[in-house]
């Protein structure tokens, strides 16, 4: 570990089922960032830097399985069980529009200009919304018929201006033109890809699949992909934006949170939940990582030091 203290999680409470996705905002010019997260008891819940409550948006009927915020932090766009995905005002809480599917919305994504969203899910397919034309029909992204994978839409990012990634329960990573809606290139997995976070400060996309973490760079054939096999099966994985010399994971067999060096190595396993870990992220800052299973729990990169709700006051070991 970087310290001699040991990590003392703080607690974000207020859900009241299984978290299943958190994702931070970019970091503000003031330093701050928020933080929103998912769940199953269907209300998405939006947080300060410190992890503290600011508000929760109501208005679903099911489970809300990823919720993203736009980079200025102004919009927050979420995708649910009750088959819609819905575009939030992040200061009133007002849901400024409703996107109706034919299936469960597992992913969502909003482009930096807030111009567009993207969703995917049980359908297969990958849809776009005009948020300028919000009763316009959807586009599609298609690759083989109408689908754009052979499985659910697990993930969609969108990086930069005029490019989405995609990936699937068919073990696909798919890169796009949103301007042509073809697709660019792709990679394989053996076994589904289970969680693809898109770390913008290191503009690489990290990827779990099966046993394995990957760190590709966002835009294909840029730079070599760096890739691992783990002794577990991790649910999600975060690397750190800052220094990129470590990662952390979380994992649906047990209940801890894992933190890795870039090569591999096992630097720490940190215990607090009390079932499954379904998500992980980093803060922008790298100051924080965040986890979700039945609570969120927020947990410094660096034990001890004073910041936020941390007074460095932990005991040490």
């Amino acid at each position: 570990m970087d310290s001699l203290f040991k990590p003392v999680p703080l607690v974000a409470p207020g859900h009241t089922r299984p978290v299943t996705h958190l994702s931070f905002s970019s970091l503000q010019d003031d330093g701050t960032y928020l933080l929103v997260s998912s769940c199953k008891d269907g209300n998405p819940m939006l947080r300060e830097w410190t992890g503290d409550w600011i508000g929760t948006f109501l208005g679903h009927k099911g489970a809300v399985w990823s919720t993203k915020l736009s980079p200025d932090t102004s919009r927050a766009v979420s995708g649910s069980a009750d088959f819609t995905a819905k575009v939030w005002d992040t200061y009133s809480g007002e849901a400024l529009h409703s996107f109706p599917h034919n299936h469960i919305v597992r992913t969502v994504a909003i482009s930096p200009s807030l111009s567009h969203i993207v969703t995917g899910g049980q359908e297969k397919i990958v849809r776009i919304f005009n948020l300028g034309r919000p009763d316009a029909d959807p586009e599609l992204l298609c690759d083989i018929g109408t689908t754009a994978h052979n499985g659910t839409v697990k993930s969609v990012i969108w990086i930069g201006d005029h490019t989405a990634a995609t990936a699937g329960e068919d073990g696909m990573l798919k890169w796009w033109d949103i301007r042509t809606r073809q697709q660019i290139t792709s990679l394989t997995w053996p076994g589904p890809v289970t969680s693809m976070e898109y770390s913008a400060p290191t503009n690489r996309l990290v990827v779990t699949s099966g046993k394995s973490v990957a760190f590709i760079p966002a835009m294909p054939n840029t730079a070599p992909t760096h890739s691992l096999t783990l002794s577990y099966q991790p649910s999600s994985a975060s690397l750190h934006p800052i220094w990129q010399d470590r990662f952390v994971t979380g994992s649906v067999n047990d209940e801890w949170v894992r933190m890795h060096g870039i090569n591999g190595e096992e630097r720490d396993i940190l215990k607090g939940h009390h079932g499954p870990v379904h998500c992980v992220e980093f803060s922008p800052d790298g100051e924080i990582y965040a986890s979700g299973s039945g609570t969120i729990r927020l947990w410094q990169t660096t034990p001890g030091k004073t910041y936020g709700l941390w007074q460095g006051a932990a005991s040490g070991s």
